[in-house]
Parts: structure tokens; C-alpha cells; sequence
């Protein structure tokens, strides 16, 4: 190792131990500014009575009181010092860990950030805070991010979805692959040459893609307890995909010891994610009691179940879950629908819904519309 090599080292040391080694690791003047930023934030580790700054009473200083950064002024640098991954995951810790809320609380402040699926999640959970200049300018930040999310879920879904032929039915999208023979042979007999045994063909016939009629309805009963917060975003971007579906009838409702009807927003997620209060109790026999108040057609009805399933009356959650499946609907329980698919919930209610004839899975999206896809097809 050349000694180029080993100041650069020795350097990054220094970095990860922070200002506190620096007596013994002298930091090169090029990465003080470097140091800087990480103290900032991560000096917070530090309590008063180990000797160090108070971060209570005086946030805006790092390492040991050498900082002069405040938090406008850190968001900006950190962009200019870091990979925009690493400035996402620095945002992260500081609003979730360090919980500077006046990140995403002061407009200009707000303007410096960079956009991605974990300020989303931290401008929801915080929105209440929120002054109306703020809000706006979150509402913005919001939809840039969803509408990044709902393009990958669209391709998705589109996938599984479209190309599926529906038989006895017509079509403008007249390629081969549409093409109804058996409709088209038939309606054309009337031009049968005996002689040469010859079917003049003077109008085809083609399948559509899209089943424009007699839908199949899905009410979707989201959780908006804390711990959902990921499925909640993705549940809501999918109902708005599926609300575009002609041959799907999509209902959204969120809950938690209360049912919010928003059905007539699907179509717009940011809406959906912005009428959201997170946290607060869970009662999922309501939620299920309502998608059965609202049921038209049971047997052309599936019902989605979003929720960790933590209720405070399992016996009635059950009942009402039975119901549903009785009735010939389909339940389908989702504990997580996110593109991690990571969940923590009840294992044991979930198993119980499974005996009942619910299925049961923490998945993707893509997948989820693969299940729906199977059903009605």
C-alpha cells in the first residue's frame, strides 16, 4: 500500500470514529467539511452527560460545539458532499432517528430534499404538522414520488392483465392474435363454395383485451394503523391502477376503530394518502361488516383485507370474515403489500383465515395481480 493509500485510510477511520478521535487521528483539511456534516447529525449519539453538546437544547450544533451548521444549511451541504443514496438514507435517520422534524416542517428546508419513498412516508407521518405553505409543497413531493411508484406497479399489472383474450366479444385492437376463428367461420358460412370448398371471408372477428361489462367488484379495506404505513401507500397507488380497469369495480375504504369511505377518490392516490391517520386503534370486524353492507353481487365480488390483523374481538373478526366467504365472495388477506413483502403480524389470526378458506400472504403487487388475475379470469 503506497502512502497515498494509507492517509486515505487513515482518514476514513477518523470519519467513521468521528471528532472524538481526533486526538489520536488527525483529520487531512480536506475532509473537515465531510466531518462536519457526519458530526452534525451523528454526534447526536453523544449525551450531555458524557460531556458532549446538548442536542436538546441547542439542535442546530454537532461534534463537540466545533459545528456552526443548522439544519437548513446541513440538508443543503450533505447534498453537495454525498451520493444522492446515502443523502436518502442520511434524511432518513434524521428525521426517524433524531426525530428533526423541522426537516419536513420548514418550507425551505422541505425544498432541499431529496424525494424518494422515505420522505413520503415521514411527510404522511408528520402532515398535521404541517402549515398550509408546507403542506402544499409536500403535496407536490408527494405526487412526484407516487407517480414514480405507480409507473413501475402500471407495467406490472399491465403484464399479468392485458393481452388476456375474452371470448364472444369484439374489438377496434384488430390483430391476429384477437382474431375470434371460430365467430369469424361461423358468421361467414353463408359464403361456402361447395365446389372448391372455400370460405369467402368478408368480415373477421376478434376478441377483446378488455372486458368492458358485468365486472368484478373489489373492495379494498385498508389499515391505517402506524405499522401499515407501506401498504397503505402501495394499496392505495393499486386500487387507483385497478380503478382504470374497465372489466374491475373498485372500492377503497381506510379504518381503524372507524370506516372513512373514499371511493369516490381512488382515482387519485395523493388524495387517498393525504385523508390517512395513522395510528389509533384497529377494529377489523367493522371493516369487514362494512365491505358486507357494501356487496352487490357476492360471487363476482373479492374482498382485500389489508391489515396486521392485531384486533382487540377476534371472535367477531372471524364471524364477519366467514360471512364473507360464505356468501361466495373471495377474501384475500394481505398482512403486507409492499415490493419487500416484509410484515410483522398476527400469525395466528392469519392462520385461522386460511382454515376459513381466505387466502392468506404477505406479497408484492405483482402479485397480488396475478391472484386477482386468476379469479377472474
Amino acid at each position: 500500500m503506497n502512502i497515498k493509500d494509507d492517509k486515505q485510510n487513515l482518514n476514513r477511520w477518523r470519519l467513521i470514529l468521528g471528532s472524538f478521535a481526533e486526538d489520536n487521528l488527525k483529520l487531512d483539511s480536506e475532509y473537515t467539511e465531510i466531518d462536519s456534516a457526519l458530526g452534525f447529525l451523528y454526534d447526536r449519539e453523544y449525551s450531555k452527560e458524557a460531556g458532549y453538546a446538548d442536542f436538546e437544547n441547542d439542535k442546530d450544533r454537532g461534534g463537540r460545539g466545533k459545528s456552526n451548521l443548522t439544519i437548513p444549511s446541513w440538508v443543503s451541504k450533505v447534498k453537495k458532499l454525498f451520493p444522492k443514496k446515502t443523502v436518502e438514507i442520511m434524511q432518513t435517520q434524521a428525521l426517524e432517528k433524531y426525530k428533526l422534524t423541522e426537516m419536513i416542517t420548514d418550507e425551505n428546508i422541505l425544498k432541499e430534499m431529496e424525494p424518494n419513498m422515505e420522505l413520503l412516508k415521514n411527510v404522511l407521518t408528520f402532515k398535521d404538522m404541517m402549515n398550509g405553505n408546507v403542506k402544499k409543497l409536500a403535496y407536490g413531493i408527494v405526487r412526484k414520488v407516487v407517480e414514480d411508484i405507480k409507473k413501475k406497479m402500471e407495467s406490472d399489472i399491465k403484464k399479468v392483465f392485458y393481452g388476456k383474450k375474452l371470448p364472444n366479444s369484439t374489438t377496434q385492437n384488430k390483430i391476429f392474435k384477437n382474431l375470434d376463428i371460430k365467430k369469424t367461420i361461423r358468421n361467414n358460412l353463408k359464403n361456402y363454395n361447395i365446389s372448391d370448398k372455400t370460405i369467402f371471408v368478408d368480415k373477421l372477428y376478434f376478441n377483446q383485451n378488455i372486458k368492458k361489462y358485468n365486472p368484478w367488484h373489489i373492495i379494498i379495506l385498508i389499515d391505517e394503523s402506524g405499522s401499515m404505513l407501506d401498504s397503505v401507500i402501495y394499496s392505495s397507488i393499486m386500487a387507483s391502477i385497478f380503478s382504470n380497469l374497465p372489466y374491475l369495480s373498485v372500492k377503497l375504504v381506510i379504518f381503524d376503530t372507524s370506516i372513512v369511505d373514499l371511493s369516490d377518490q381512488v382515482k387519485d392516490p395523493i388524495d387517498v394518502l393525504f385523508k390517512v391517520q395513522l395510528g389509533g386503534g384497529t377494529d377489523i370486524s367493522l371493516a369487514l361488516e362494512y365491505a358486507k353492507k357494501i356487496t352487490t353481487v357476492p360471487d363476482k365480488t373479492i374482498v382485500l383485507l389489508i391489515s396486521d390483523l392485531y384486533d382487540y374481538n377476534y371472535k367477531h373478526m372471524y364471524k364477519s370474515a366467514n360471512d364473507i366467504i360464505e356468501s361466495r365472495s373471495k377474501l384475500f388477506v394481505l398482512p403486507a403489500l409492499d415490493y419487500n413483502a416484509n410484515a410483522s403480524y398476527d400469525k395466528e389470526a392469519a392462520k385461522q383465515f386460511a382454515k376459513m378458506g381466505a387466502k392468506v400472504a404477505a406479497i408484492t403487487p405483482d402479485e397480488l395481480s396475478k391472484w386477482i388475475s386468476t379469479v377472474i379470469s
